[in-house]
């Protein structure tokens, strides 16, 4: 079985901080979700990956990845031109993908179980099956695909964003498929939003009296398209991950309380951090609090600052400011005092901005 992972896209609904890098980089719990989906398809033994890129997204994908030999993987570079919609990536990836059953799974999604069970049910089940979707009960199921499946978790019709949903079972961004995938794809038409669409093409399949099967997620699903959704992939990933390991500087005026991560050459000076957070590599929190679910990037410098339930990227420096919540900041960007501010700051911002307050 092989990946095919999509990293593509504009990511339109993180501008600005999609202006320049792509959504699949943004970092929660300091790590790219990216990274995330390759460590995923590699723990499920799936050795030989494609990788969907856009020209928004190419150069730092292929520098955040690499071949993929530190995950034991071996990457390939897809080149899609157009956003023309999900089953049109597959097509993109047709030569490599061959005649190999394989998992797609959109680059910037996050499953808590994982999918190494799902993997091993497909290779079990491969005779009789012809694809296996994640599905996850939602409050609002007209911005997704949207799934009807009977008693025995067989599906009977899927939905793109309908304005009337026949359920509220979403279709989570990770499907398994079996080559006749391509021939379903080959048989259907572009939609009203002139993109070829993956529910069309499975609908295909129930047409055809194919095989496919869902499966309900229990746990948490995360898709991270919108900042508020980053914000609580950072949560959930904090608080399911991050241990009390302390390997950096912590002077003995600050106090680091619950489950802390601070990294190699991180310092912590008259300051309190309580977790779940972590401090980035060469981090510097001086005269500061750093509250739960925050995530400082390496090289960052916080000083005399409050941070709660944010994430702060590599190189920013936050000073002077008595209270951020609920924030997103990119990539080398500096937020400062430059008056007074009484009310919590709630920002969203790209990388190399400079805000004054």
């Amino acid at each position: 079985m092989k990946g095919l992972v999509l990293s593509g896209g504009k990511g339109t609904r993180l501008r600005p901080l999609t202006y320049s890098i792509p959504k699949q980089l943004v970092p929660v719990a300091n790590k790219p979700i990216l990274h995330f989906v390759i460590e995923d398809l590699a723990r499920a033994g799936i050795v030989e990956i494609g990788v969907i890129y856009s020209p928004e997204t190419g150069d730092e994908i292929r520098q955040s990845l690499g071949s993929g030999e530190r995950w034991g993987v071996k990457l390939t570079y897809i080149y899609q031109a157009e956003p023309l919609g999900l089953a049109h990536a597959v097509k993109t990836a047709r030569d490599f993908l061959g005649d190999n059953s394989f998992v797609m799974y959109l680059g910037d999604n996050l499953i808590d179980s994982g999918i190494k069970n799902f993997v091993q049910e497909f290779a079990d089940s491969e005779a009789n099956t012809d694809s296996i979707i994640l599905l996850k009960e939602v409050a609002d199921p007209t911005h997704f695909g949207v799934a009807v499946i009977d008693g025995n978790g067989r599906v009977q019709r899927l939905v793109e964003k309908p304005k009337e949903p026949p359920s509220n079972l979403a279709l989570v961004g990770i499907y398994l498929f079996s080559p006749l995938v391509h021939e379903a794809i080959d048989r259907i038409r572009p939609s009203w939003r002139g993109e070829l669409e993956i529910t069309d093409a499975i609908q295909q399949l129930v047409d055809d009296g194919r095989r496919v099967t869902a499966h309900v997620l229990q746990g948490w699903w995360l898709d991270t398209g919108k900042k508020d959704d980053m914000l609580e992939a950072n949560r959930v990933v904090l608080d399911g991950l991050i241990k009390r390991e302390i390997y950096g500087r912590v002077d003995d005026t600050s106090q680091v309380s619950g489950r802390v991560l601070v990294e190699e050459g991180a310092s912590i000076e008259g300051s309190q951090v309580r977790g779940p957070a972590v401090i980035g590599r060469g981090a510097v929190v001086r005269n500061s609090f750093i509250g739960a679910y925050t995530s400082i990037g390496d090289n960052c410098r916080v000083e005399n600052s409050c941070i709660e339930f944010s994430v702060i990227m590599e190189g920013s420096q936050i000073q002077d400011v008595a209270r951020m919540d609920e924030s997103l900041i990119g990539r080398h960007s500096k937020v400062f005092k430059d008056g007074r501010v009484k009310d919590a700051l709630r920002l969203c911002i790209g990388d190399d901005a400079e805000v004054r307050i």
